[in-house]
Formats: structure tokens, sequence, C-alpha cells
């Protein structure tokens, strides 16, 4: 698929078939992530892949949203391996994970695989759920899986301000 048509097709799902996600194309959706971007290279990612009846009960006890997903990736990044910028107010760690979990959400919607990214839940509760390291800390929880019948985007999903409301040029 062109990359635009994956920027204007991709939405958050909100309603899943049940239906696994083919290895082949989890795997493309992994690589993707694996590929993304990070400062110094630190590759501070991990992110789980939650399949099993006990990773996915887990995801439901601290959230409603999984909506019916098949798999969920829970995207998280090492605390001690992570780049501090000049001032030393920030670090790359969510920034490198949010950039790893956009690649994983587009390669999705090229692999004709919906997501949705999730933040709806206590993350100190799933990483306790799943029994995660202390060093990690939980960006956000990425449903995947394919759109159940009659799901689609919401009504305002093509409504987007125009460019010149979102952009300044200085």
């Amino acid at each position: 698929m062109e990359f635009s048509e994956v920027l204007k097709k991709r939405y958050s799902c909100k309603k899943y078939d049940g239906r696994k996600v083919e290895k082949a194309k989890l795997e493309a959706i992994l690589e993707a992530g694996r590929l993304a971007p990070t400062a110094k290279n630190l590759q501070e990612q991990h992110i789980y892949v939650l399949e099993s009846e006990e990773s996915l009960a887990a995801v439901d006890k601290v959230t409603p949203c999984r909506y019916g997903a098949s798999t969920v990736l829970a995207v998280a990044f090492d605390k001690n391996n992570v780049f501090t910028y000049p001032g030393e107010k920030r670090d790359s760690g969510v920034e490198e994970a949010t950039i790893v979990a956009t690649h994983m959400i587009l390669a999705a919607a090229n692999e004709g695989v919906d997501s949705c990214w999730i933040n709806f839940f206590n993350l100190d509760q799933l990483a306790e759920e799943l029994k995660l390291p202390e060093n990690e800390e939980i960006l956000m929880i990425m449903d995947l899986g394919y759109a159940a019948q009659g799901a689609g985007p919401l009504e305002n999903h093509g409504s987007r301000k125009e460019l010149k409301e979102t952009v300044s040029y200085l």
C-alpha cells in the first residue's frame, strides 16, 4: 500500500472479530518497531506480545479497551538505558517508545491489520500483572487484530484542521 494511503486509511479500531494476527504479519509489525530510530541508537524499547489467555486476562483486568483484539503489544522501555537531554528535564525513554509504537501502528495498517493505541489503564498495575522488570516502564498498549463487522472509524475521523491552523513559520 502507498504510504499516503496507509496514513489516510488507518484509524483506531474499537471492535475486533477475534481472529488471530498471522505470524508473518506480526513479525513484519515487530520488525518495523525494531527498525525505528532511537537517540544514540540505545534501542531501549522492549515489546511484549500478549496473546496467551493469561496475558490477555491481565490486560482485561486493567482496562476495558481490548475490544476483543486477539493480540496486544505492551510497549515498554528500559528507564536505566535512556539518553538525558541538555537541561536534564527530559530523557529519551517516552520519545523513543512512542516512535517505535508509531512505526508498528503504521506497519500494522500496511499489513491490513487494525490497531488501537491504548493509554486508558494503570501503567504500574499492568506492569505488576505482567511481572515486568522494575527497570522497565510501559508507555502504552496496542490492540492488534481485524475489525469486526460494522466497525470503522469515528464519524469525525476525516475531519482535520487546516494546515495553517496547526503550523507556524517563524
